[in-house]
């Protein structure tokens, strides 16, 4: 495949959608090459329903291995509808979230093991990764009190209400999997004001695209 695959990785309240929005419109300003820009859960009919019933706080019963093998049938659904024929036909696709996330919130934060959790995700992709992944990084606390002010009028998902230490512990599973793989991970401060964190993304992804 020709195309290039980047996605925007980070605990809850990182600022990954406001960072995507941002890159979008640089990168469409910078190349001609046509530019896909998904999420996940979700990106497609069949996974977006997936996501409402992941992320919807009534499911509080969900069991956790459960929980792991909806996020990987989503990704499945995704890569199939949306990712593979975007970088088939040279496109670049910009995606807020991947595999990365189900092994650090499921793998780690829910204790079902980070080996299980790639085992079902590596069913589910195919071996389709990532070219490069920005992780922005930030505290827990930090994160979820951005989220409790700037959503003050909305109901919170059903992971964004999990506890403290539920958020510390997917931190440390990111921290985990940047250690296994550098060359795929670049690792940026999110607790920086949102102009510095955009320019700190686009001086990794400038030469890229």
């Amino acid at each position: 495949m020709s195309g290039l695959f980047i996605t925007i990785e980070g605990p809850d309240g990182a600022g990954k959608s406001s960072i995507v929005k941002r890159l979008s419109k640089k990168i469409q300003e910078t190349t001609a090459t046509p530019l896909v820009v998904t999420r996940e859960p979700g990106g497609g009919e069949i996974a977006e329903k997936i996501r409402a019933l992941l992320l919807d706080p009534i499911h509080t019963e969900m069991d956790d291995r459960t929980e792991a093998l909806l996020y990987a049938a989503a990704r499945r659904q995704h890569i199939i509808d949306k990712i593979i024929p975007a970088l088939k036909r040279g496109d670049i696709v910009l995606c807020d979230r991947f595999v990365d996330s189900s092994i650090a919130y499921q793998g780690q934060a829910r204790g079902i093991g980070i080996e299980e959790v790639k085992a079902i995700n590596e069913f589910a992709i195919e071996g389709q990764k990532p070219d490069v992944t920005i992780y922005l990084d930030i505290e827990a606390e930090v994160g979820l009190n951005r989220i409790k002010d700037k959503n003050s009028n909305r109901t919170q998902d059903r992971l964004e209400l999990e506890e403290v230490a539920f958020h510390e512990k997917v931190r440390q599973g990111y921290l985990t999997l940047i250690e296994e793989e550098p060359n795929r991970f670049v690792c940026v401060d999110a607790s920086q004001t949102e102009d510095e964190v955009f320019q700190d993304v686009w001086n990794v992804l400038e030469k890229r695209v």
